[in-house]
């Protein structure tokens, strides 16, 4: 046996990781090979986070994939609670995280909030004074949490020339702002309104610098951490996919830092994968089960080469041009297919199955028909599971 495998055919430090056994890793390390009875706050935890724009059902399906026994209650009184809350964090996207980690996740990703508000809005904001904007928008929210549209309108009161919808965007990357319930809650609703970390949790947090001001904490510890935990949840992964996951820039120097702490390995095009030493990292033989993945799940968003679980083909066809990312049916550890729930007009709640690569094999089919089956009573449907005629 060479020095470079392990029994079991899983490679020693320095091997290569082909494609199935960095896909069978990912899944082990998200729980999707094997369901946890850990709380969901853990879970919430573990991930970093749940991206969450799409209110309400991606966190609660996320959750559902990755949990035996878990019940929609259990996050809703969690954000009623106020222990976990909504906030653009990674690549300047809603993310679903702990309290604890909106009150040191936001400070360190400012960076990725003000090339957003840069990228979209700059040209709209030159010459604006954007710590009096902060310092007003401040005021507005944690006197009465707002909607963007509200919330720029007022700014825009007191500044006629601008565009209210800018204005609110530069709010959004210049504050710490959570959207408040019932936004977000199961089975309920309501428009997106927000409201400052600090108002919302009652701790402290500094509200972030304004634009290129820098960072106002150390970055080193805080990003060291935050590339051990990436790690823990989606390694094995390039420097590359690290940044991909968070949107911040220039990160190779941390895993560089990090190293006497990791184990490196290379990819099947020679990339150098880092990972935690005792991190799983399954038999590429591993059996995969038949899973359906939230709309949305970071699964498929947190690689700048997804294909460990998402083939480059199948790419397009989740993830549309205009921007949704669909549910999506996971074989044998790889996306295979889509499904979404359906209103009938009958006001019957049903799901559907779409395989792309044609019909399902019986069993994997007799799979995916449970798995909807779960999804589908989670989500009180009352209507069936369909396959289209493709499967």
């Amino acid at each position: 046996m060479s020095a470079r495998e392990r029994p079991g055919g899983a490679p020693a430090e320095g091997g290569v990781l082909g494609k199935r056994a960095l896909g069978r890793a990912l899944l082990a390390r998200q729980h999707l090979l094997e369901r946890t009875t850990v709380t969901p706050i853990a879970m919430i935890g573990h991930l970093g986070g749940l991206q969450a724009q799409a209110a309400p059902q991606p966190p609660y399906l996320g959750l559902l994939s990755r949990l035996d026994g878990f019940a929609p209650e259990a996050l809703t009184e969690l954000i009623e609670s106020r222990r976990v809350v909504r906030i653009a964090l990674q690549r300047g996207t809603i993310h679903l995280v702990t309290a604890e980690d909106c009150l040191t996740l936001r400070p360190l990703l400012q960076p990725v909030l003000d090339k957003t508000l840069r990228t979209a809005f700059g040209k709209w904001l030159v010459g604006l004074d954007l710590d009096a904007l902060a310092a007003e928008a401040r005021v507005l929210v944690e006197k009465e949490p707002r909607t963007f549209q509200r919330l720029g309108a007022e700014l825009a009161a007191t500044r006629p020339d601008r565009d209210p919808a800018a204005l609110a965007q530069a709010a959004r990357a210049l504050l710490p702002l959570v959207q408040v319930p019932p936004r977000g809650l199961w089975g309920r609703g309501g428009p997106a309104a927000h409201t400052t970390a600090e108002s919302w949790l009652g701790r402290s947090l500094d509200p972030g610098p304004s634009l290129d001001s820098g960072l106002p904490l150390d970055p080193g510890p805080a990003l060291d951490d935050l590339a051990l935990r990436y790690l823990a949840a989606f390694g094995p992964a390039t420097a590359a996919d690290l940044q991909k996951w968070c949107g911040l820039s220039g990160l190779g120097p941390v895993l560089k830092r990090l190293a006497p702490r990791l184990v490196t390995f290379r990819d099947e095009h020679g990339r150098l994968l880092h990972d935690l030493p005792e991190a799983p990292r399954p038999d590429p033989d591993t059996s995969a089960p038949v899973r359906l993945i939230a709309p949305f799940d970071n699964l498929l968003l947190s690689h700048a080469d997804r294909t460990r679980v998402l083939p480059e083909e199948y790419r397009p066809r989740v993830m549309t041009q205009n921007g949704m990312v669909l549910g999506s049916l996971l074989v044998d550890g790889l996306v295979a297919g889509s499904w979404r729930l359906v209103e009938e007009r009958s006001g019957a709640r049903s799901l559907t199955v779409r395989p792309f690569g044609g019909p399902l094999d019986p069993s994997d089919r007799r799979a995916a028909l449970a798995e909807a089956e779960r999804v589908l009573a989670f989500a009180g449907g009352d209507g069936e599971v369909r396959f289209d005629a493709a499967g």
